[in-house]
Order: structure tokens, then C-alpha cells, then sequence
């Protein structure tokens, strides 16, 4: 197998590229910061993004995301009823537990309710609680949110517990890996994602004495004040500070941010969204192809077709310094590892397209297969074999 890339030169008037584009400038007071937008794949700023640190509650958005894929299958339901162990109530109630759901000992509670006390009410308590009624114990769950962040390339991300409870640097992640982990849960359970982490407030549990319902508000600093944001988790805790990962969709484009280690719940509220306005103000998204649409072609390896279509699996944008009008065009590369060897299905990623424009990093899209391909049958590959012997 060797690397092809094929230089696209021009697509026509609606995919013409400035030459030339500097990334706007932009300064935050956050010691760690990343921001990538999902209709491109740009990162469009990146600051400290590679450094381990502690994620606080962020390290809730994985536990969500495990309870959330194991929806999708149908392996729980949201329905599902979790017991509150005497234990755990114990351990994760009162100030010094940090967040809580205000969850009482023996009490049932359903998968659905445990999850809205985690994501909008970033409990302690209902962290635990789920993670045991998912695997039996905390340990247990651990164990699928470290073998979930393998399977999606967080390779310097580790879990020691479900609710990012300081445990002597046992539990790490970067900004990178905590926007890879968003982008997951908002692509993979985009319904799941819509239905938790837009919610305003949640109330759940009594007030000693009173009796009285306890509502508490979500956290997320850029809700209600930047255009389009739905999502996900902040995080605080005196080693880590204040952080946050969140995202924003606008007409189409949909951006992911992360901040983290600063110093006040004030600071994280303004840079969170100075930020995000800036990801939409200071970029914009230029159309390169619609969904279904061929790209290129590629060569294929013992199949039984020759070549196969390389098409866009959505709509694909190039994201560009806001302000900047076209003149003229960049090269675009399209990139795969071949002769792609057949069998492989429509819709099977067997491509990248790549573009450069001046000095912002490369911008990564998908191109999928845009038929079946077949391994050929035994004549075919004889075939195929003499033709490379006397290539």
C-alpha cells in the first residue's frame, strides 16, 4: 500500500479559496484552551491543548457518554430503575462531597433522572450511583470509560472514578481529548445529547425541614448567551479551577470549545463566552461540498470494480478568517492508503480530504465509498496479479 494524494486544483466559483489566510488573533485568560469546528474539522485556536491536567466534573461527559451508547443499543433504558446504595449516600452527601443531586439513601431513581442530575446538575452522588447500577460497581464502570476513551483515540486521557472527584492525578485528560470526547457524544447520540444537555434546570430531592423541592441550575456558562449552545459540562475543583467544554451550533456550523484552569466561576462565565463569539465572529465556513456529492476517484485493489467514487459524507466546508473575499483557489487533497482493498461497503470511510490555506493548520474531512466493491472472484484476482506482475 503506498499514500495517494490527488490535487484537486479548482471545483468552480463556490469552492474558490483565498490564497492566503492568517488565523485571527485571539487572546484568553485560561491557561488551557481549544476550539475546532465540526463542519471542517479546523482547529481554530490552540492553546496548551496537549497538557495533562485534571478534568473535574468534565470527566462526567464520559460517564454520560458510556450510559448514553448503552441506550443506543438497547442494552439499558432510560427507564431503568437505580437503587441508592446506604454507601454511597454516605460517602457522597453533605458539603464536603462537592455537587449533588441531593439523592436519599435507599431511594429509587431511574437511568433517565440520574442522567439529568449528572449533566445539568453535575452530581457527585448521581455519578456513582449510575455507574454502579450500570456495572455493579464504580471500579467496574471505570473500566468502560477507559476502554471508551481507547476506542476514540484519547490517548492521553485516564478515569480513576465516574465523577472527576480529585484522586492524586489518577484521572487526566487535555483540552484536545475532552473535545474529541464531545464531538463523539454529539455526532454519535445526537438525539440523546439534544434531549440532556439543553436543559435550563432540573429539581429533584427536599430540603430538610420544609420539605420544600430543591431546583438548581445548569451550570454551563455560555447557555442563554451565546446563539445555539446546547451543551455539555463545566468543571471546578481547587486543583483543577474553573473549566468548561461546550458547543454552540449556528446556521450549520457547529463549534466545540474547552477552557480550563482559571481562576473565579466569574472568569470561566466571560471567557467561555468571549471565546465562543469569537469562533463564530472572527471564522467562516466556506462551502466545499453537498452531501452525496463525488469528490474524486480511487484506484481499488482485487475488487470487482476497478475504481470506486469517493463522495461527501455530509456537507463539507472549508472554515476561513471571516472578512477575507476569494481570490483565487488552493490546492485541495484528496488522500487514502492505496490501491484500497476491497470488500467495502457504501458509506465506509476510505478517504480524506485535506486543505491547506496559508498558515492555519490543515483542515481533515471524510470522503466515503460511494458503492459496494466486492472482493473479485478467483479469474479476477489471477488476473489482477498478472497485470501488477507486468506493471
Amino acid at each position: 500500500m503506498k499514500r495517494n494524494a490527488l490535487i484537486l486544483l479548482a471545483f468552480g466559483a463556490t469552492t474558490a479559496l483565498p490564497a492566503s489566510a492568517a488565523a485571527p488573533p485571539f487572546e484568553t485568560l485560561a491557561p488551557v484552551a481549544y476550539m475546532v469546528d465540526l463542519s471542517s474539522g479546523a482547529v481554530l485556536y490552540a492553546k496548551d491543548a496537549d497538557r495533562r491536567m485534571p478534568p473535574a466534573s468534565m470527566a462526567k461527559m464520559m460517564t454520560t457518554h458510556v450510559a448514553f451508547n448503552l441506550l443506543k443499543k438497547g442494552e439499558k433504558k432510560p427507564t431503568d430503575m437505580c437503587t441508592v446504595r446506604p454507601e454511597t449516600w454516605q460517602r457522597w452527601h453533605g458539603p464536603a462531597a462537592g455537587s449533588t443531586m441531593f439523592l436519599s439513601p435507599g431511594e429509587q431513581v431511574s437511568i433517565e433522572n440520574l442522567l439529568h442530575g449528572i449533566v445539568t446538575l453535575s452530581g457527585n452522588d448521581a455519578s456513582v450511583v449510575l455507574a454502579e447500577c450500570i456495572a455493579g460497581t464504580e471500579p467496574a464502570f471505570v473500566a468502560l470509560m477507559n476502554a471508551e476513551a481507547k476506542r476514540l483515540g484519547m490517548n492521553n486521557s485516564n478515569f480513576g472514578n465516574s465523577n472527576g472527584w480529585p484522586d492524586e492525578g489518577v484521572t487526566y485528560t487535555t483540552a484536545r481529548d475532552l473535545g474529541t470526547l464531545a464531538k463523539a457524544t454529539i455526532e454519535q447520540t445526537p438525539d440523546l445529547y439534544k434531549a440532556y444537555y439543553q436543559k435550563r434546570d432540573f429539581t429533584w430531592g427536599k430540603t430538610l425541614g420544609s420539605g420544600q423541592a430543591i431546583t438548581q441550575g445548569n451550570r454551563n456558562p455560555i447557555l442563554g448567551r451565546i446563539q445555539g449552545a446546547d451543551g455539555l459540562k463545566t468543571g471546578h475543583t481547587e486543583e483543577a479551577g474553573y473549566g468548561f467544554t461546550g458547543s454552540a451550533e449556528q446556521n450549520g456550523r457547529r463549534i466545540i470549545m474547552v477552557v480550563a484552569g482559571l481562576g473565579s466561576f466569574n472568569q470561566r462565565i466571560e471567557e467561555s463566552v468571549k471565546f465562543m463569539d469569537w469562533g463564530f465572529r472572527a471564522w467562516k465556513a466556506q462551502p466545499l461540498f453537498q452531501a452525496g456529492e463525488k469528490v474524486a476517484d480511487a484506484q481499488v485493489q482485487l475488487g470487482d470494480s476497478g475504481t470506486v467514487g469517493l463522495v461527501a459524507p455530509r456537507n463539507l466546508a472549508v472554515t476561513l478568517p471571516a472578512g477575507l473575499s476569494p481570490s483565487g483557489a488552493v490546492k485541495v487533497r484528496v488522500v487514502y492508503d492505496g490501491p484500497i482493498k476491497a470488500p467495502f461497503k457504501k458509506g465506509q470511510q476510505i478517504a480524506q480530504l485535506v486543505v491547506q490555506s496559508g498558515d492555519t493548520p490543515p483542515q481533515v474531512m471524510p470522503l466515503v465509498a460511494e458503492k459496494d466493491v466486492e472482493q473479485a472472484g478467483f479469474f479476477g484476482r489471477i488476473w489482477a496479479g498478472l497485470a501488477s506482475l507486468f506493471a
